[in-house]
Order: structure tokens, then sequence, then C-alpha cells
């Protein structure tokens, strides 16, 4: 049986040739079958595009995303690890960020939700990918909701 740390790696290869074919073909990565990694799919992904919180450089990220009330909401589960993925550090640091869902590509500003937001959007998420379940169960941490919300600027 593989290690967790195998198993994270065997993640990380699939999610980096999935990010490689969301920057040359958006509409053809954006449904994806996730059982490559374990997980019931296909599911909806979209590019998200991070400033690196020590780098300053461009950190793209493919992840899964729900749509609940026509928001655009990404959790940053890592498999329910003991801390947070880098891409929600680098938000954290960094609120600006752009995604590409499929064809549609924005500007975004990410915010992170608490209180009965948090429980609402977590509830949805669930229910859509139980897995977050399963996560959440393997970590102390909180494991964080994030609404991307188009912008302008």
């Amino acid at each position: 049986m593989a290690s967790a740390n195998e198993h994270l790696r065997r993640i990380a290869r699939h999610i980096a040739e999935h990010t490689a074919l969301y920057l040359r073909d958006p509409e053809a990565a954006h449904i994806w079958d996730s059982s490559v990694i374990g997980i019931p799919g296909p599911v909806k992904t979209l590019l998200l595009h991070t400033t690196g919180r020590k780098t300053g450089q461009g950190r793209p990220i493919v992840l899964q995303y729900f749509t609940p009330d026509d928001l655009y909401v990404v959790v940053g589960s890592k498999a329910g690890v003991a801390d947070h993925p880098a891409w929600y550090l680098n938000l954290l640091d960094e609120p600006k960020c752009r995604f590409q869902a499929g064809a549609y590509g924005t500007k975004a500003r990410a915010c992170s939700v608490a209180g009965e937001e948090y429980a609402r959007l977590w509830q949805y998420v669930c229910a859509e990918q139980p897995e977050y379940t399963k996560y959440q169960k393997r970590t102390d941490r909180q494991i964080p909701v994030v609404v991307l919300e188009p912008i302008e600027d």
C-alpha cells in the first residue's frame, strides 16, 4: 500500500498534468475525471492564478469549484493534511487573482468565508463532493472555503 507521501506525490503529478492541459486548452480541461486521484468524478475545475507570497511569481493551480448562488467557490482541503495549501496562503497574502473556468476567464478577489456563510457553503460543497467531509476528519485545521469574486480592476 502506498504511503501518504507517495499518494500526495501522485496527486501532485496528476494535478500538474491537468494544469498543463488547462494552460493549453481550457475547454478540454474544464471537466476532469478526478478518479485518477481517487475522487469520484468527473468534476468541474478551474485554473486559479495566484501570486507566490515568497517569489512574487505567478502560480497556476487547477481546483475543483462549485457555483452555489452563481458564486465561484473553491476549497483549501489539501486532502486533509495538517497545513493549508500554498495557493490558499498566497491568496491570504494577495487576494487579487485570476481564474479560468472553461472558456470564462476573469480577474477576481478571493475572500475566505466564516460563520454562517462558511457553514452554508461547506454544507453545499460537501453535498456535491463528499470527499471534503473525509478530509475534514483527517485534520484539526478548519478547511478554508474561498469565494472568488470577479472584479473589473
